[in-house]
């Protein structure tokens, strides 16, 4: 039985070969994208962007979120991140 598995599933050799690249490329992509060198260095731009003026606090703020959003990853559910058991209620209607 092996062996006719092995002849039928060899067509998709290729696309399993695609796959387990584009696998190792993304774990590649996120450890350059999460290390800490690179979370340093791009929030002390954000912090010489605003203590030069070139961006409001507000913005400030926006983009330091979006710095460590990458850093701990994104939040399931859209839920609290004080409280990691809450959870959003956007577009559920009580009965």
């Amino acid at each position: 039985m092996g062996l006719f598995t092995a002849i039928l599933g060899l067509p998709l050799a290729p696309v399993r070969g695609v796959i387990a690249l584009g696998q190792v490329i993304q774990e590649q992509v996120d450890q350059q994208v999460r290390s800490p060198a690179a979370l340093r260095r791009d929030l002390e731009a954000v912090d010489a962007a605003a203590a030069k003026g070139e961006m409001s606090p507000e913005e400030h703020r926006a983009a330091q979120a979006a710095v460590l959003e990458r850093a701990t990853g994104p939040t399931v559910g859209g839920g609290d991140r004080d409280d990691p058991g809450a959870r959003s209620t956007e577009g559920v209607s009580d009965p």
